[in-house]
């Protein structure tokens, strides 16, 4: 995967570097296709969530509240994967909002959602060269994220679903560039926060670029996504809870608060006020909506106490407007981060190893103090 991930990033280099043709484009959409194609029949080895995906499908197509139940309970033995049992997180309630949870409930097989969140990563692919092309980009610049191995190791072979977030979110964007489509921006940045939560960190860009009062317009969209849920009461946000207490997987700087002495609410605590005051930078510096969108999520991927390898496939289509090299780095030493799995599937604990967070994060930073300092000099310089 390392080496799929320096071919690739060889790739990048030629693509920003050298002018190329109209027929490059053509190659570059071919191979986006191969490239799943080849990952598609093949069995997600790295991740369980698609179960988890088939087991909530289930439940929801009973009719039951899947923010009350967990796959622990005795009486929803019929709900799971004889060949694929739950056994991470089976005493947790679903952590996923209601897009996500309805989404589930159309497919029944694993391959099915395989299927289903490539062609929605693919529908990302077409929607990032509409967006380049409305913005005066190079259509070649969609290599970025086409052959981006995090997101081929993501969607086409782990079947995860943060292609409908980023694809919702995307489409927000574009509304935002194009003009006068204020509302509909507004209402696929609330379909993308009710698809996976971490879109609702852009709501301050979002709004910055319309209008304050559309906060609105979220807040009733996301009330009617729940709607269908509500009956679970205080339960509804349980999962979430318990996975933010409880889990701490593939973290960076929050590892670096806890190393310092901090508790877990300690740690939480200071990430949350950094990752505050980033987007108030954000706000003051006035980033165009990529360049907040790139800040705010890798922001938030450096603070966060859970940062999987998949959540790093969030930054990428940003990256084909903003591509920083360090953060392009990133999405491909991100997959070291697939190390414990190896373990765990051996019949051991899941457990981090430091040997290779330090590898995955290390020249990632290296590289982004680089490219700060280089940016200050600049600005020192006019």
């Amino acid at each position: 995967m390392l080496v799929a991930g320096a071919l690739y990033l060889a790739s990048v280099y030629v693509v920003f570097r050298y002018k190329s043709s109209r027929s490059a484009l053509f190659v570059i959409l071919g191979a986006t296709v191969v490239f799943r194609l080849f990952f598609l029949p093949l069995s997600p080895t790295l991740s369980e969530d698609v179960y988890r995906y088939q087991w909530e499908g289930r439940v929801v197509r009973d009719h039951m509240n899947p923010y009350t139940v967990y796959p622990a309970m005795p009486a929803l033995n019929w709900a799971q994967n004889p060949q694929h049992p739950i056994e991470t997180g089976k005493n947790t309630p679903t952590l996923y909002p209601p897009v996500s949870e309805i989404t589930f409930s159309w497919v029944r097989t694993v391959a099915g959602y395989k299927r289903l969140f490539t062609a929605l990563d693919l529908a990302t692919v077409a929607l990032l060269l509409f967006i380049l092309f409305a913005a005066d980009r190079p259509l070649q610049h969609v290599l970025i994220y086409a052959w981006n191995p995090a997101v081929l190791i993501a969607f086409s072979l782990s079947g995860h679903n943060d292609s409908l977030a980023i694809l919702t979110l995307l489409a927000g964007a574009f509304f935002i560039i194009i003009g006068g489509r204020r509302v509909l921006s507004i209402g696929f940045l609330a379909l993308s926060a009710l698809s996976k939560l971490f879109p609702a960190l852009l709501l301050p860009a979002f709004l910055s670029r319309t209008r304050w009062a559309y906060a609105g317009i979220f807040g009733g969209v996301i009330l009617l996504g729940y709607l269908p849920f509500l009956g679970a009461g205080g339960r509804l946000f349980s999962g979430l809870s318990n996975f933010t207490a409880e889990w701490e997987g593939n973290d960076s700087l929050h590892r670096l608060f806890l190393a310092a002495g901090n508790s877990t609410r300690q740690a939480q605590l200071v990430a949350g006020i950094l990752l505050i005051l980033l987007i108030a930078y954000v706000l003051k510096a006035r980033m165009d909506i990529f360049r907040a969108g790139l800040t705010v999520l890798a922001g938030l991927l450096f603070l966060s106490s859970n940062a999987f390898p998949w959540y790093f496939t969030w930054i990428v289509p940003f990256l084909c407007f903003c591509p920083s090299p360090g953060l392009l780095l990133l999405t491909v030493t991100s997959v070291l981060g697939y190390s414990p799995v190896i373990a765990y599937a051996a019949g051991g604990p899941f457990s981090n190893s430091s040997l290779m967070q330090i590898l995955e994060y290390l020249p990632v930073f290296a590289l982004l103090g680089y490219e700060v300092a280089r940016h200050f000099q600049h600005r020192q310089a006019e």
